[in-house]
């Protein structure tokens, strides 16, 4: 994401406009903007002309327009973020207070006008226009005939490709058909890798598969890289790690994540940071149930003890309609830095991200124990209890 202007003051009003250049920018942008934003872009109209004899006829003309909005749609297939509102400035094809829907699209600018700015949303367009947070990790999730190649950025996992083929069972007779099925295989997935997967950035590609197909795709991509002489392959041997996995589906990218030889090629990824944190929250669940909580009560209960040692969070959170709820989750954020505490605010588009939606999208591992939080909940079912049998 370019920054083409940032014009927020003390009192955290002001506008900042920005050009998306990467796909992942779309998502930011998603996260960014809220209901009751202003959002000024340039747009297609349809416009009526009425000629002197009375007849009339529609061109198409570029205007730009700042709407107030009311509905946000993410398209992640066309990478288009479309936003419908009012027209809040005078325009001569749109008449103030007319209904238009804008579509922010890659490179193509916008600015972004709010009551009142918080520190999450800053934080956001600080991390959308930092460089180094660009996608760097690919990973191939594959078995026989199925595969798919996802780039997993700083926020989300994307597939960028998806190879189903149909390959010939291994029989006495038709041994051949199986191999030529499956070479074809491995070079359709060797191709996508070549169209998908920018070597410049991307620091390690996950290779992962049940049994042994993974070792034979990578013997297969050597094998085509010496052959050809292709020397993005060859300089970036290194950089491929194979893993085994359960299945070529995605969901099981969740497993290769948590996979202890990949974490440590990954230490420095915030991808990785985000799986560990999480698997540490589970550890601790099983272990110390008194130093693990899920769920905003309980949560907001540690903060208020200044008990927190790390908030994990889900963006999604963040895109609340009712502004006085986001505003609890960024003071609760706020709070839990101020007493020293870390926090992890999880994307809800990568697989980290979807798990802890599953825990209510907020939780927390504390410096030290809190039983009387564990106490609540028996006394919560009690209670509830006894006022089922009263009825």
């Amino acid at each position: 994401m370019k920054l083409i202007a940032k014009n927020v003051d003390k009192g955290m009003q002001g506008s900042v406009a920005l050009v998306p250049e990467e796909p992942e920018d779309m998502w930011h942008a998603y996260n960014l903007i809220s209901e009751d934003d202003y959002v000024r872009s340039t747009t297609i109209r349809k416009v009526q002309n009425e000629t002197a004899t009375g007849s009339s006829s529609s061109s198409r003309v570029r205007t730009t327009l700042t709407i107030c909005v009311e509905s946000i749609d993410f398209d992640t297939q066309a990478c288009v973020l479309r936003l419908k509102g009012r027209n809040r400035e005078e325009n001569q094809y749109v008449k103030m207070g007319a209904y238009h829907t804008l579509d922010l699209e890659l490179n193509r600018k916008f600015e972004l006008t709010k009551r009142e700015w918080d520190t999450i949303a800053l934080e956001r367009v600080d991390m959308a226009c930092d460089v180094t947070q660009n996608a760097d990790l690919g990973a191939v999730i594959m078995q026989e005939g199925l595969a798919h190649v996802c780039l997993i950025t700083s926020s989300m996992t994307l597939v960028r490709s998806k190879i189903d083929m149909n390959i010939p069972r291994k029989r006495k007779n038709n041994a051949k058909g199986h191999e030529v099925g499956l070479t074809k295989f491995y070079e359709a997935v060797l191709q996508s890798i070549l169209r998908h997967i920018n070597f410049d950035v991307v620091k390690c590609v996950l290779i992962a598969s049940p049994g042994f197909v993974k070792d034979q795709f990578f013997e297969y991509l050597n094998q085509q890289a010496v052959k050809t002489d292709n020397k993005v392959l060859l300089e970036n041997r290194s950089k491929f790690l194979l893993v085994h996995a359960s299945s070529g589906f995605k969901h099981s990218l969740k497993e290769v994540l948590q996979d202890p030889a990949v974490q440590s090629k990954l230490s420095d990824t915030k991808a990785a940071s985000e799986v560990k944190a999480l698997e540490q929250f589970y550890q601790i669940l099983q272990t110390e149930p008194a130093r693990a909580f899920y769920g905003k009560n309980h949560v907001v209960k540690a903060a208020e003890a200044l008990a927190i040692e790390t908030l994990l969070i889900s963006d999604n959170l963040f895109r609340c309609n009712d502004v006085n709820v986001r505003k609890e989750y960024v003071k609760l954020v706020e709070d839990v830095r101020d007493a020293g505490g870390e926090v992890k605010i999880f994307s809800s588009m990568h697989i980290s991200g979807q798990q802890l939606a599953q825990l209510s999208g907020i939780a927390a591992i504390l410096r030290f124990p809190m039983p009387e939080l564990e106490d609540e909940d028996e006394t919560e079912d009690n209670d509830t209890q006894d006022s089922d049998s009263d009825n």
